[in-house]
């Protein structure tokens, strides 16, 4: 073994006792005030030295998940949180400085700062690991609340332990935009997206289309919800559902599959006279794709968007699209997260708002009757 293959393996052991040890407090495995097992314990477990023991606490200490104690030990630490009067308030975002998220975040600006709030901005980019992360770093700051979008909400989510934490610390926090099926009972602001696919998909199907292909995101509930609604509508006006023309994308290929699905269909001239896309940002790639393979947008095939965001419009084009209220939403999660702040969990409040969708009639579609 080379010097260098040596420090990274002693590096992954500190990090794999810190690791475990921070998800056994995490998960109340762990409790407040417990001791933790002694150095020649630890060590004696993992079959680490000592040193690499004293590492691995010493990074939980500063942490703030574990204190020392002279000649007593190690022990776990309390909640930072004994009251709800820091004026700090957490927005956890999928993203922050692109698509709809500035003003959805100006709108939750808008009401905590006329409270006297604070806003502390995460991102999580997406990743269901960067979320945790945030939520365990949140963990340790003294805050009143959080606004949070889930990550890929429509998986599994393997952290329940942190929202569990943030219960028992009794945090109130306010899902947005989306929220995971087993937290369904969560206090959460969203888009009716279910209604928004089925009024998008009934506006093709009023104006002619009758071969509309439907592309969604797969990883995040907004993507299955309009999904649903643009079965709704196929259903209702006697069209067979037909899965062959629903193009599936994850976070992670949003920028290459529904372009590449697209185009491979025009150029295979796939019977189509209309797309449904997830999101504006889809939509224009969707556009792209077909005047790459020598179709015109809406002559040969209508394109619909979702958010009406800034790049549903420009140089005279506009998109059909849905509207997203990005303030109205920020504000609505806002003033609800105040509410349960000041009258807990067992508000009488509303505590799941959605918010009626309503469509935008652009220039990208064309009628075919």
């Amino acid at each position: 073994m080379t010097i260098d293959q040596n420090i990274k393996q002693k590096e992954l052991k500190y990090v794999k006792l810190m690791e475990d040890l921070k998800e056994k407090i995490l998960s109340g495995k762990i409790k407040t005030g417990d001791k933790l097992p002694s150095e020649n314990e630890l060590s004696s477990q993992y079959q680490i030295s000592r040193q690499t023991v004293r590492k691995a606490l010493s990074i939980l200490e500063n942490a703030g998940y574990v204190y020392a104690e002279h000649g007593r030990g190690t022990f776990c630490c309390g909640p930072l949180h004994h009251s709800r009067n820091s004026k700090n308030i957490a927005v956890v975002t999928t993203y922050l400085s692109d698509y709809i998220f500035p003003r959805v975040i100006q709108g939750i600006d808008t009401i905590l700062t006329r409270e006297g709030y604070s806003i502390i901005l995460k991102n999580t980019k997406n990743s269901r690991s960067r979320e945790e992360k945030c939520l365990e770093e949140l963990l340790q700051k003294d805050i009143d609340g959080i606004i949070i979008e889930p990550s890929k909400s429509q998986i599994y989510c393997r952290h329940m332990n942190l929202y569990q934490k943030l219960d028992e610390y009794n945090i109130p926090y306010v899902f947005i935009q989306g929220c995971f099926s087993k937290m369904n009972h969560k206090p959460q602001v969203l888009l009716d997206d279910c209604k928004g696919g089925y009024l998008i998909t009934k506006y093709l199907i009023d104006t002619g289309h009758k071969n509309i292909i439907g592309v969604f995101k797969s990883d995040d509930i907004q993507g299955q919800n309009r999904h649903k609604g643009y079965v709704m509508a196929l259903q209702e006006a006697g069209i067979y559902y037909d899965a062959d023309k629903i193009v599936w994308f994850y976070t992670e290929d949003r920028k290459i599959h529904p372009y590449e699905s697209i185009y491979q269909m025009a150029l295979n001239k796939y019977m189509m006279d209309a797309v449904v896309c997830y999101n504006d940002q889809i939509a224009l790639k969707v556009i792209q794709a077909l005047n790459d393979a020598g179709l015109k947008v809406p002559e040969d095939i209508s394109v619909t968007g979702y958010d009406n965001s800034y790049m549903a419009r420009s140089n005279g084009f506009h998109l059909t699209t849905i509207v997203h209220p990005q303030e109205k939403l920020g504000e609505m999660a806002a003033e609800l997260l105040l509410k349960l702040i000041r009258n807990g969990e067992e508000s009488q409040c509303e505590k799941k708002i959605l918010i009626n969708p309503e469509i935008i009639i652009g220039n990208s579609c064309i009628c075919r009757n």
